[in-house]
């Protein structure tokens, strides 16, 4: 489910940042990314949100990012230790996915991350997890 069709979307305050290759809706405490089909997340597109995230929250940012994989499109899973390693803004994250190819794709990317990652089977669960932890709480 998209984050705009989700009621979340209605009742969660929020901005949109839309950028060529994905919609990035920016919470409060949190982001739920949602890449269009087919492109390749790489690291250019990786700077190019943290350079909207920074710009929006602020330089000293912490945040809890929801992938929500509505769609189909390849990454870099070394990325996740990257983007640790060079901008620490991510407190953990979530990997919503709607088949079995992109939860075994979580399953790879979250050996990469020093972070937690949780996989979850719908927006619903993933929001509800990422609010939860006590960084936010």
């Amino acid at each position: 489910m998209r984050f705009e069709d989700s009621k979340y979307f209605k009742t969660l305050k929020h901005e949109k940042m839309a950028l060529s290759f994905g919609d990035f809706y920016l919470c409060d405490t949190f982001v739920v990314s949602e890449l269009h089909d087919g492109i390749h997340f790489d690291w250019s597109k990786v700077t190019e949100v943290a350079e909207g995230l920074f710009h929006f929250y602020g330089e000293n940012m912490q945040l809890g990012y929801i992938s929500n994989r509505v769609n189909s499109y390849s990454l870099e899973p070394q990325s996740w230790s990257k983007v640790q390693d060079e901008y620490s803004i991510i407190v953990a994250s979530a990997i919503v996915s709607y088949n079995n190819l992109t939860y075994m794709n979580a399953t790879l990317e979250k050996q990469f991350s020093k972070k937690s990652i949780k996989r979850c089977t719908s927006l619903e669960v993933a929001i509800n997890w990422i609010t939860s932890i006590k960084e936010f709480s």
